[in-house]
């Protein structure tokens, strides 16, 4: 029954093919779903790649001539568009008879139950429910199609109607456009939807020209602290945004101190931070004196694409005088000392917000130094099936889910479907690709800011996370659209959970082939991180400030994509530690050895001669490779053909996707799930910090062990000839004495051959007892009689 789970549970964490009906034509007049009120003869656009949704649109522009209230003699007019039991409001206006709205509401074809459109003006201090300034109705019939690259559907002005259907000319004019077209609509993007939120717009955002800020060798002069009598032991502070980086302390102390250390910032066009940079004296341990201060504009500093030599320059300190000066001033800026800096904004390098496992962008910063892209990934965001519940809302559970992407610098957002568990988004977007060995993210989350809800369970004010799927773009073919249903996989404290399915259509298109295969042997990484590499502590620091400036940037769009939807598309917490992803790790080390020890074992047993007739073919083999060594690398390459080959058939058919096996999800116990999910620093009691952490001691000293035992071979190889053990040196130099002769005066052939045919020897002539050379080797020295 257990393995029946299991295998079940295999299955709902596969990729599922699916047939949507992409970019589909409607016959003419034809029926579908009950309704024929849309006939077109050409119901197709460019989003070949989402499922055709008809939306109704209304497009609001102004009114004219509206009467002022009789009550109030004011007129606050606003419009409300009604489809049935769905209403849509534009915003009013304050005492204005000429209001202008210019906007556009879009209702969906599948939830249109009426027969009519009507659009009333309102005004917002009449409080009865009936009273209206005046109306406009529309038959459902009468509507036309419009679908692009149709001309736009000009508005015209309409005369408003009375309750009673007469038309007063007293009550103004509308001026409305009303019809019927797909998602593919230009004001799509910008219309309120009747089946989404509030939040307008799909959001799609660019997400900001990060730039490396490279600061080095810096030479003060004439610093002065406000003891006089002793020279300072200065050191330099320096901060951009939230970025704060010192230098070491002058080694001498003295008024012209000099350091030579490279300070490597973060910071993001338009540049909204400035340098801020001080020069500091060490007065004591808990104490440090400011002796000089510059603040300047990141613009101003010269822009580098190379190496070449940035020029250097003096800039002013300012500081204020110390020591009793005389009435006003006591608080003059001086500029008695200045500081010697290069300065530059790197344009060459590639800032990393993202983990190099699932790269997106590879591009360096500078636009200039761009080429051009080699294809093109379009990604249809269609819907998703069978969402957990993520909230309460008025006493039910409910999900109001999005859906967003990130690929190179674009961020895009789907809008938010209001209370749906089976949401329908259907919308297209379109990547540049420069590099296939890239990954796309995509993730789904329930948007808890809408208001009214009751109870999140994620437990806090945050837009949950429903589940994440990630596409390597090199594991596409090239001009094929792939339709799967990709499982929404999320690990939480309490065990592996499948949160529902997002249905995706993708496809890679190639603009030059013989480019893309050049990349393949281009690096990753701009040149210049290989030329003038940074440190792995730079390189962590830069990333998480990168991060921290995109989620900064994002969190202030509209609509919003906060700081826990960034941190969770960027894999924030990638790097720390956890039971699970260690061992996992370990089994993917194994896994990749496999094929090694599968060979090892089937040389065995050809050794052994479990099979006479594969041992015989091999000796066969042997032979004609020691007569003819010109043939051993021709070999080897054609096998390795012929195996590539042979793996053609079993090719993977689907685009991989998260793998639960080989995450270690379902394997994980609830304490190793429960660390993993523990905050840093830990939150958790004395008890179960100590029980894990002599845990962590236990794994710590077995890995100690296995590196030891490396270390231990290793040395034992340098022992050879290092005559730690003079006997044992002695003994292998004459070997190696007698072995030179004896190779000079016999041809290598036969050495090899004879060489050949004793490891192939029959089990017979074996013995049971480890070889001489064996025991030789592990008789030798290591160093680790001299650890402590």
């Amino acid at each position: 029954m257990a393995a029946k789970d299991g295998a079940k549970s295999q299955e709902e964490y596969k990729l599922k093919d699916t047939k949507p009906d992409l970019g589909e034509k409607w016959p003419h007049g034809g029926q579908r779903g009950g309704s024929g009120w849309i006939s077109s003869e050409r119901v197709a656009s460019t989003y070949d790649l989402v499922e055709q949704m008809f939306y109704l649109y209304v497009r609001v522009v102004k009114a004219k001539d509206l009467p002022p209230n009789p009550v109030t003699s004011n007129c606050n007019p606003y419009v409300e568009v009604k489809i049935g039991n769905y209403k849509g409001k534009t915003k009013h206006f304050e005492k204005r008879t000429n209001p202008e709205w210019n906007q556009v509401f879009a209702f969906s074809k599948d939830k249109i139950q009426s027969s009519t459109v009507e659009v009333f003006v309102r005004d917002k201090e009449m409080v009865t429910r009936d009273d209206y300034i005046g109306k406009i109705v529309f038959d459902m019939h009468e509507i036309p199609t419009r679908v692009p690259p149709d001309s736009p559907l000009a508005p015209q002005w309409y005369r408003l109607e009375s309750r009673r259907g007469d038309q007063v000319k007293k009550r103004g004019e509308v001026m409305v456009a009303v019809w019927l077209g797909t998602q593919a609509d230009e004001a799509f993007p910008d219309a309120w939807h009747s089946d989404a939120s509030s939040v307008q717009g799909e959001g799609v955002q660019k997400a900001l020209g990060l730039r490396s800020m490279y600061h080095l060798n810096c030479e003060a002069q004439d610093v002065e602290p406000s003891d006089r009598s002793q020279p300072p032991q200065a050191f330099v502070k320096v901060q951009v945004g939230n970025q704060i980086l010192k230098t070491k302390l002058c080694p001498n102390k003295t008024t012209n101190p000099t350091w030579n250390e490279d300070l490597v910032f973060v910071a993001a066009e338009p540049f909204e931070e400035q340098l801020f940079l001080t020069v500091e004296n060490k007065v004591s341990s808990a104490k440090d004196e400011v002796m000089g201060r510059l603040i300047s504009p990141l613009n101003v500093f010269e822009k580098r694409l190379d190496r070449r030599d940035v020029h250097s320059k003096w800039y002013n300190l300012e500081k204020f005088g110390f020591g009793a000066l005389e009435g006003d001033k006591r608080h003059e800026l001086k500029f008695s000392s200045r500081i010697h800096l290069r300065v530059c904004l790197e344009g060459g390098y590639h800032v990393m917000d993202e983990s190099t496992l699932y790269i997106s962008d590879v591009k360096p910063t500078a636009r200039q130094l761009w080429k051009k892209p080699i294809g093109i990934l379009e990604v249809g965001i269609l819907s998703a099936q069978g969402l957990s519940p993520m909230k309460t809302k008025d006493g039910k559970a409910t999900t109001d889910p999005y859906c967003v992407a990130k690929y190179g610098q674009k961020w895009v957002r789907t809008r938010t479907i209001i209370e749906s568990f089976s949401p329908k988004w259907n919308e297209q977007y379109t990547w540049e690709v420069y590099d296939p060995c890239t990954v796309i993210t995509l993730g789904v989350f329930d948007n808890c800011h809408l208001g009214g809800s009751e109870k999140s369970n994620s437990g806090a004010k945050v837009d949950a996370r429903i589940g994440k799927v990630r596409i390597r773009l090199s594991t596409l073919e090239a001009d094929r659209i792939y339709t799967h249903s990709y499982p929404l996989l999320v690990l939480q404290a309490k065990g592996l959970k499948k949160m529902g399915e997002v249905q995706l259509a993708v496809r890679f298109t190639c603009l030059s082939l013989a480019h893309m295969i050049f990349l393949y042997g281009h690096p990753l990484l701009p040149k210049m991180h290989y030329l003038h590499p940074f440190t792995v502590n730079q390189l962590d620091s830069l990333r998480y400030q990168a991060m921290s400036i995109v989620a900064a940037r994002l969190s202030r769009a509209e609509p919003p994509l906060r700081k826990e939807i960034v941190e969770y598309m960027l894999d924030v917490d990638s790097h720390m530690w956890s039971m699970r992803r260690s061992k996992a790790n370990f089994f993917r080390i194994v896994s990749v050895f496999s094929n090694l020890i599968a060979m090892s074992k089937w040389l065995g047993d050809i050794c052994y001669w479990k099979n006479p007739l594969t041992t015989i073919l091999f000796h066969v083999l042997f032979f004609i490779l020691i007569c003819y060594p010109e043939l051993n690398l021709p070999t080897a390459f054609l096998y390795m053909f012929l195996i590539g080959l042979w793996n053609f058939r079993f090719r993977p058919r689907l685009p991989p996707h998260m793998d639960t096996k080989i995450s270690w999800a379902e394997a994980a116990t609830p304490d190793e799930l429960d660390e993993e999910f523990d905050t840093f620093p830990t939150s958790k009691g004395q008890d179960v910090v100590k029980m894990r952490y002599d845990r962590l001691r236990s794994v710590a000293g077995r890995i100690q062990m296995v590196v030891g035992d490396i270390a231990t071979q290793g040395e034992r190889f340098q022992a050879l000839l290092s005559w730690r053990d003079p006997r044992a040196t002695c003994l292998f130099v004459m070997l190696c004495l007698v072995a030179a002769v004896i190779l000079y005066v016999t041809p290598f052939k036969i050495v090899a051959l004879a060489a050949g045919m004793f490891w192939m020897r029959h089990p017979k002539f074996r013995s049971k007892m480890p070889s001489a050379p064996s025991n030789f080797f592990r008789k030798l020295p290591s160093k680790a009689d001299m650890m402590l």
